[in-house]
């Protein structure tokens, strides 16, 4: 049996199940050269947070985070929170030095993720690591492989889409409509999984961000008792008569940039894009090839080939689940074409992460926090421009 390695959650709501899931089931499927146990889970609600460690696993139940982060039998820190906590929780774990897995965003505003990133600097014998979970999506890790691999050459064009459309004027007052806890709205929710996803592709930085908009349509909603501050997602949620509360976030985002290569960019995200559920698009168009990502279609990558003879030019579908084939993570899980879902990049992540604090090589890149940092200086970018319409280089933000 490989040494263990002890993990505390904090968090027990939509990322505290994705990331439950993923450490009880990643020595299921992958060989790991540390075993993941399942050791505390902290959360608000004592009563709530002890019902949910019996249903998914945990060990141990409590309602103090900082007593777990300062446990020694805890090796490595999970921090599934709302974002304005990250900052405390993920510096308190590095104090005590933890290793430490942080949910995306990586704060609510760039001076708390500089904080973190100058601290995870300080903790010299801590891994950090960014649920930045896309990236073990193994169709959009396939992208990056033939990117980094020359296919399609020379980078023109980048067009990062996230569509959903759960958030209504019916949805009541969450978290994530409040700018002091959330940072902003879709494009933080949303649009730092694209921005992660094209650097991650692309293997190219942000430059420039020319021009962007941040929209807000629904001004208020209703404040339901116990949501304005809960951890739900929301989704699904139908307010009641109550009283209303102002929504200090945007509810749609789109910019455009340039990458340092000179490739331009185009970005929209939004919660109100009705009958998108979860349209996490990619597109990358280069000299010799191209490549197209839809989440909806996760082990699918569309493959356009242009150093084809014309005559057999097209768009064709990779069904990115043949392990054998070398597609990444496929040997992992099932025979060819037999589908994944959402749940197993997080089991994916779960498994790289592991490798990687017993010092072994992940199979693509992880975020780790200073990774993170710059995909919030591209948020940080993108609101800049907003407030002031005009371009923000990004060697501007430090």
């Amino acid at each position: 049996m490989p040494k263990p390695l002890h993990i505390g959650l904090i968090g027990s709501k939509f990322m505290g199940r994705t990331h439950s899931n993923a450490y009880l089931n990643v020595a299921k499927f992958f060989d790991l050269p540390r075993h993941p146990v399942m050791h505390t889970l902290a959360a608000r609600n004592l009563e709530e947070t002890q019902a949910f460690a019996q249903r998914w696993g945990w060990q141990h139940a409590t309602d103090n985070w900082k007593e777990m982060v300062q446990n020694p039998d805890i090796d490595l820190v999970d921090i599934g929170t709302p974002n304005h906590v990250h900052r405390d929780q993920a510096l308190a774990a590095l104090d005590a030095g933890k290793h430490v897995a942080c949910e995306k965003p990586l704060a609510n505003t760039l001076d708390a993720a500089r904080e973190m990133v100058q601290a995870a600097k300080k903790a010299k014998q801590s891994k950090t690591f960014v649920w930045f979970n896309y990236r073990r999506c193994p169709a959009l890790a396939l992208a990056h492989q033939l990117v980094k691999e020359g296919r399609l050459g020379r980078i023109y064009h980048v067009r990062g889409f996230y569509l959903q459309d759960w958030a209504g004027p019916d949805t009541p007052m969450l978290w994530r409509f409040q700018g002091a806890k959330a940072g902003s709205g879709s494009l933080g929710d949303l649009c730092a999984h694209s921005i992660d996803a094209a650097r991650f592709v692309t293997g190219d930085e942000f430059s420039v961000v020319h021009g962007s908009v941040l929209k807000t349509f629904i001004k208020e909603r209703t404040v339901l008792d116990g949501s304005a501050g809960g951890e739900i997602s929301g989704r699904g949620a139908r307010a009641k008569k109550s009283k209303k509360a102002r929504s200090t976030v945007d509810d749609a985002v789109v910019f455009t940039a340039e990458m340092k290569s000179g490739a331009l960019a185009t970005f929209e995200a939004t919660r109100l894009s009705t009958g998108d559920k979860n349209g996490n698009k990619l597109e990358i168009h280069g000299e010799h090839g191209a490549v197209k990502f839809d989440f909806e279609r996760m082990t699918e990558l569309e493959w356009y080939d242009n150093t084809l003879p014309e005559k057999l030019q097209g768009w064709s579908t990779i069904n990115v689940s043949n392990g054998g084939a070398g597609h990444p993570y496929a040997e992992a899980w099932w025979p060819t074409a037999h589908a994944i879902g959402y749940e197993h990049g997080f089991i994916n992540q779960a498994a790289d992460m592991v490798k990687a604090i017993a010092g072994k090589k992940p199979l693509v890149p992880l975020p780790d926090f200073a990774d993170a940092y710059i995909t919030q200086r591209v948020l940080e970018a993108v609101t800049q421009s907003a407030k002031n319409r005009s371009s923000v280089k990004l060697s501007e933000i430090k």
